[in-house]
């Protein structure tokens, strides 16, 4: 599902948007993807759009506060597709984009204390799929599609 901004403006009352990137790296077998897991659950980085923050935005800065990564490169122009509705009337927006950053860092977040995920890990596409949940499978699929990832 991907919407325009006139959408999302009939839609802010209904749902809460969240915002992330399904960050990629080109290597010399194909393309990986970024997960992040927190506790059990294995997600891109992502989070809350701030009142009157454009999503695109709030989806880089959270990819900056949970990771380090700075460089993204959106390849694909602003491309996005969204999850269907979740837990509490959610949903999560996610972009594309592409770093050079092979190490990744989960920071502490001032808010927690703590890193906000346990752990972070490159994967292809078939692993990918594997960690995500059903909801964001079809996230997985779109991307691997969209960079050429089989």
């Amino acid at each position: 599902m991907a919407l325009g901004d006139e959408d999302w403006a009939i839609r802010i009352g209904k749902y809460r948007l969240s915002a992330g990137v399904v960050v990629v790296r080109r290597v010399p077998a194909g393309w990986l993807f970024l997960m992040l897991r927190a506790y059990r659950n294995w997600d891109f980085p992502k989070g809350v759009v701030e009142p009157g923050e454009d999503p695109l935005a709030a989806a880089c800065r959270e990819v900056r506060e949970e990771t380090l990564v700075e460089d993204l490169e959106f390849e694909w122009g602003h491309v996005y597709r969204e999850t269907e509705p979740y837990a509490n009337r959610k949903i999560a927006r996610y972009y594309l984009g592409a770093t050079r950053a092979e190490k990744i860092t989960l920071p502490v977040s001032p808010e927690l204390g703590r890193p906000e995920h346990h752990e972070s890990r490159w994967v292809d596409r078939n692993a990918a799929l594997a960690l995500a949940s059903t909801r964001l499978q079809p996230i997985v699929r779109w991307a691997a599609g969209t960079v050429g990832a089989s």
